[in-house]
């Protein structure tokens, strides 16, 4: 059986992952943030073993302790997932520093302490699989969400990176980028948004916001479907990278590719041009 340590189980992909886990009989550490709320109507009791801890992920140093106590707890982790975070919604222009910086301490620094935390354990064990939850957002930005996007792509990033530096000590990592689920995601629970709407933007951030708006409750992705996605990523001999879930974000992801195809090569004459020219 796996053992996991999943952030943010109280809702969402991640108590959707956690049921999923359970159901197959592996046990589960897992973190919510406010209290320690009854999830036994939520989560299957008579197969896995569950452990919750509470934990505001804003909270660097809580989230280091918070793998110290999950390792004691379970004398091994196999699968470290960070998937505890928000959203942030309105224009770059209007995002305040306040709100960037809590942004970035709950999407982006709590991930890497938890990771840096982690990282001795898996490499006494030799082996263990870090999943960051990203979003399509972080590869394929659309208007309305730019703060968020810098942020997942932050994350992004930083599992490519750990990706080489950690696969040789038999760690693997494992990015995946989620669409739209029917979660509470686009409530208060899960997304913020910057100021009042400004018109000078409606045609880009007024616009996306309210699809955002009228996507609530409709989307497209089955979070169950998605923990059942992370489970086989999870058991695979050959886990991906990157690992997209949701039709949507297949589309979106190939549509920013194909532009990004098309701009190298209408540049790549210029881009070519660059490199220093040695002396004949």
């Amino acid at each position: 059986m796996t053992t996991w340590f999943i952030t943010g189980i109280s809702r969402g992909l991640g108590l959707a992952l956690a049921r999923a886990a359970l159901a197959q009989g592996d046990t589960v550490v897992g973190t919510v943030r406010d209290g320690t709320p009854d999830l036994s109507p939520r989560l299957p009791a008579d197969r896995g073993a569950l452990h919750v801890l509470t934990l505001d992920v804003a909270d660097g140093d809580a989230a280091e302790a918070a793998v110290g106590r999950a390792f004691a707890l379970a004398g091994r982790i196999d699968v470290i997932v960070n998937n505890a975070g928000y959203g942030l919604l309105g224009s770059v222009e209007q995002a305040s520093d306040a709100e960037v910086a809590r942004l970035f301490a709950v999407d982006v620094f709590a991930p890497f302490r938890i990771i840096r935390a982690a990282l001795p354990h898996l490499r006494a064990q030799g082996a263990g699989h870090i999943v960051n939850i990203t979003s399509v957002a972080g590869r394929a930005p659309g208007p309305g969400a730019g703060l968020y996007a810098a942020a997942k792509h932050a994350l992004e990033g930083l599992s490519a990176s750990l990706a080489q530096e950690a696969g040789p000590l038999g760690i693997k990592v494992t990015a995946v980028a989620p669409g739209a689920f029917r979660t509470d995601f686009l409530s208060a629970h899960s997304i913020r948004k910057s100021g009042a709407a400004d018109p000078a933007y409606a045609a880009s951030v007024g616009r996306s916001s309210a699809a955002f708006d009228a996507m609530a409750g409709r989307q497209l992705g089955d979070p169950d479907r998605a923990a059942q996605a992370i489970l086989a990523l999870v058991r695979s001999e050959n886990p991906p990278l990157h690992l997209l879930l949701g039709t949507d974000a297949l589309a979106r992801t190939r549509a920013k590719l194909d532009s990004v195809m098309g701009e190298m090569a209408a540049w790549e004459e210029w881009t070519r041009g660059t490199d220093f020219v040695e002396p004949a």
